[in-house]
């Protein structure tokens, strides 16, 4: 848990500054990795953990989440994000639509979603308008989706 906290703790402290908050809770996390339709996946290379994801899969809809992906602070924008998402989108193929969201201040992910992923913006959440999500500091977030094309 350690990893993904110090990734998205970094990655506010490039916009922000240092803060004593948590960026991330460990309550929001283990809310992710327990939700009901859960699925962890880490990435590992020469057996240190170098990132990893959490979706949440409805077999029902096929109307997927993903809850959160991340890359060890350090060595982003060197394909791994990129590589964490293209392995969940082969392992779940039968997926119609994927769905995530990001903090509205994050370029970094913005960029990513959009224009590495194939994601499309679909709302934003002004603070007022949203629930309590991961990582927003109560904020905003942009809500994105991606149809897939092979369904």
């Amino acid at each position: 848990m350690f990893v993904i906290r110090l990734a998205f703790q970094k990655g506010f402290k490039e916009y922000f500054g240092a803060t004593e908050d948590e960026v991330i809770p460990g309550k929001d996390i283990n809310d992710s990795l327990f939700a009901n339709g859960a699925v962890a996946y880490k990435a590992v290379e020469n057996g240190e953990m170098i990132g990893g994801a959490v979706v949440v899969i409805n077999s029902e809809t096929q109307r997927n989440s993903l809850h959160l992906l991340y890359v060890k602070y350090g060595i982003q924008s060197k394909g791994i994000g990129k590589f964490i998402w293209d392995s969940i989108e082969k392992i779940h193929s039968e997926t119609k639509v994927w769905e995530t969201c990001t903090p509205y201040f994050d370029k970094r992910n913005i960029h990513f979603y959009v224009n590495k992923c194939g994601f499309h913006i679909v709302k934003y959440l002004r603070e007022i308008e949203q629930e309590d999500f991961i990582g927003d500091g109560a904020q905003g977030m942009f809500e994105f989706e991606k149809i897939m094309k092979n369904n």
